[in-house]
This record gives C-alpha cells, structure tokens and sequence, in this order.
C-alpha cells in the first residue's frame, strides 16, 4: 500500500516513519522553504524508514541533492536524529539543532563505547539483576547502530531565538524535560507549535534521568509545563501519535499524570526501595522489551529523585540507589 505524506498545515507536510519497536512510528515534517524543503527530524535509519522518505520525497516531488534546505531536529533521541547523516549524505543539506542538545549528541553518539560503560554502572546502581544488565546493554547497541552514519557537521539553531523557513519566522523555545535542550518551534501568526515529543496525545513522554542528564529533569518539565500551559496553540505537531487541538487540557492531564506517579512511589518508598523495585510498582516490567525497560528505569529515578530533592525520600548511595520515606 502507498503511503501518503499528510498536508497538516499551509505548506506543511506530516510524515510517518516506520519504528522497529512497540511505538512504531515517528512523525517527521517537511515544509516548503522558498523553492525547496526544510526536513524537520528524521527518524532511525533502517532500510524501512529509507524506503518511506524515498516515497515521501517521490510524492512531493524532491530531489534530495537540490531541493532540502535544511534539517532541523528537535531533539537528539535516535528516532528523531537517527537519520541525520543519511539525509546530510542524500542532499549536503546543513542540520541544526539546540547548543545543548549538540553538547549531548557528542557526549552520545560519538562517543559511544564509553557512555556504554556510564551505562553499565546506571543500570547496576539502579539495582537491575546483572542477567538484565547485559541485555539492556545490547538494546542500546542495537539502537546506536541505527544512527549510523554520523554527520560529517552539526550547527547550533540561531542564537537570537527566530528560524526563518519559508514565509513563515518560528520562535524557537527550549523545553527540558524529555530531553535537556528540546527545541519547539513556534508560529505566533498561525497557534501552530512543531512541538516534538514534550506534549503527547495517549501516551506521556519519558522523563527520564540518565547518566549525561542535566539534574532535576521531572522538576525542569513540570516547570516548562506551566510556563507553556498558557501559549495559545491551535494546533501542535508532535512526534507521535496524533496532532493536538487540545494544547491547555493535554497539559493538564499530564500534570496529573506526574502528580499520581509520584503519590504512588512516594507510598511505596515508605520501607526503602531501589529504583527497579520501584519500576516495577509502576510498570508490568514482565510485558517491557529490554529497550522499553531501560526508559522505565529512567523515568522511575527521575521520579524518585524529584521525591528526594522534595524531601519526601532520603536516598542512600551505596552499590545500588536506595530511596526511603
């Protein structure tokens, strides 16, 4: 069956791009910039996802090597600057994405073989069986393959805020949280937000802590939560699942999301708890691969470590994260 880029906006064209895992797809964008196309994140570089973006590109009639502009990523997670360097490779076309998050996608992707190490210690302190460890270990391999090749040249997004593509001029605001430097791009005109994955419909967006994350990230996104809730969004194009007409009451209803997690460990810590304990209070860890078991330990220390910045837990740090009421 063909597939079919959608027009979600004037000039503005949603593409969905096949996933390996349970969440079987990222949506990525291509706007129309002047007489070519700026690519707005990208997805990870199978042969499944190549064969979608040549049917997109044949769709919308693009020829790589002469019509992308530019390419934009909204943050560094593999399923959105996964294919980065195949599409660099495809047009020459230069890829711009947040200071921070270019400071992370060096400490990540370039240096893979030693944050696999930072890794390994993680997923020991967060009290994970050594069986799993192993595991989870090759998940992450298995993903980093899927970023190859690398670009040659990553740019910092404009440092006075504002992306020009096309007629129209974006905003450009930092959303930490799901990722340290996620950028979303605004059109005041139009209420439109490409929002990335900060705000998603049916699922929550993982909060996670990992290694190379700046502190506090569930404190960071319930703050960028509130300082958004207000931004009049008529329509926000995320990274998944469905766009957004309900921007304020989304928000509130991950708010409340946080609010009950975090009643719930906070009860459960009462007698001590190590962070794949806890896990499991709030995740079927039997039903997780090992790829969505690593994101539940994320997001469970970052809840936890909210509780102890708080004060509601004390953590001790001996060989494995220990948190207590």
């Amino acid at each position: 069956m063909a597939i079919t880029a959608h027009l979600v906006a004037p000039d503005i064209y949603q593409a969905r791009i096949p996933l390996p895992y349970q969440l079987n797809h990222v949506f990525c964008y291509l706007l129309r910039d002047g007489s070519g196309w700026t690519i707005v994140d990208t997805g990870l570089n199978w042969p499944e996802a190549q064969a979608a973006w040549f049917a997109y590109f044949e769709q919308l009639g693009i020829n790589p090597k002469e019509d992308i502009r530019k390419i934009i990523l909204t943050h560094m997670h593999p399923d959105h600057f996964g294919m980065a360097g195949w599409f660099q490779s495809q047009s020459g076309a230069p890829i711009y994405i947040s200071e921070r998050e270019l400071h992370t996608v060096h400490y990540i992707w370039y240096a893979w073989a030693a944050r696999e190490v930072n890794m390994r210690h993680y997923f020991q302190k967060c009290g994970l069986p050594e069986n799993l460890v192993e595991t989870a270990i090759q998940a992450g391999n298995s993903t980093a393959a899927l970023t190859a090749p690398l670009p040659k040249q990553i740019e910092p997004l404009p440092a006075d805020g504002q992306i020009v593509i096309g007629d129209r001029t974006f905003s450009i605001i930092t959303a930490p949280g799901h990722s340290d430097g996620q950028a979303l791009f605004y059109h005041a005109p139009e209420e439109l937000l490409l929002s990335g994955d900060h705000v998603l419909l049916k699922i929550t967006p993982n909060i996670g802590l990992w290694p190379e994350s700046d502190p506090a990230p569930l404190a960071r996104y319930l703050a960028s939560l509130d300082a958004l809730c207000d931004l009049p969004v008529k329509l926000a194009l995320p990274g998944h699942k469905s766009v957004i007409h309900n921007w304020q009451a989304r928000i509130n209803e991950l708010q409340a999301h946080h609010a009950q997690r975090l009643a719930l460990l906070h009860e459960k810590s009462a007698r001590g708890i190590t962070v794949f304990q806890a896990a499991g209070e709030i995740f079927d860890l039997s039903r997780l691969t090992q790829h969505e078991i690593r994101f539940a330990l994320a997001e469970t220390l970052a809840h936890l470590e909210y509780l102890g910045d708080t004060g509601a837990l004390q953590r001790e740090d001996g060989d494995v994260y220990f948190f207590k009421g």
